[in-house]
């Protein structure tokens, strides 16, 4: 049965670490979609920490932009992150309304499977107006998507300080 979850927050609010966990609530062994493209040294030791994170149970799928065309039906799938795969298509030319046009039809596409999503963003709008223009316009398509997903799910949760706070 087709469910989609979000899970959003701020930067190391523990929403990995709950995608996980409930991904793991849920079955035996899930699929882990990460979206990150490696930018430098630092970014890669990070995505190889949460690599080492996870056991061996977990199918792990790294895609930077065409999550439709991985088969997960009857899965439970975390994927991680949203703002990381906005970025992927956002580099391509900053073009908000483009960008999101295209990001809401592969979502889409991707979320027809029948399986559980566990998706995981983040607030980035939280913390003011920033002076750049063009990080102005990302944090638009961030928000824009987030709203997108959340009316879709069937479930959104805030973690904030590593306390999960059940919205929807």
């Amino acid at each position: 049965m087709k469910r989609i979850i979000l899970i959003t927050g701020g930067q190391r609010s523990g929403k990995s670490n709950k995608a996980e966990e409930l991904a793991l609530s849920l079955t035996a062994n899930p699929v882990y979609m990460a979206t990150a493209h490696i930018w430098d040294e630092e970014f890669r030791q990070r995505v190889q920490r949460h690599q080492e994170r996870r056991g061996p149970q977990w199918t792990n799928i790294e895609e930077e932009r065409q999550l439709s065309r991985h088969d997960v039906t009857g899965r439970v799938v975390v994927i991680d992150c949203v703002t990381l795969w906005l970025t992927n298509y956002f580099t391509d030319g900053a073009d908000v309304d483009g960008t999101l046009e295209a990001v809401k039809q592969e979502f889409d596409a991707f979320t027809a499977q029948d399986a559980t999503f566990i998706f995981v963003t983040n607030e980035i709008g939280s913390g003011g107006t920033s002076d750049n223009a063009l990080q102005r316009r990302f944090t638009d398509l961030e928000g824009w998507m987030n709203q997108y997903i959340a009316a879709k799910a069937d479930e959104v949760i805030l973690m904030v300080s590593g306390i999960a706070v059940k919205i929807k």
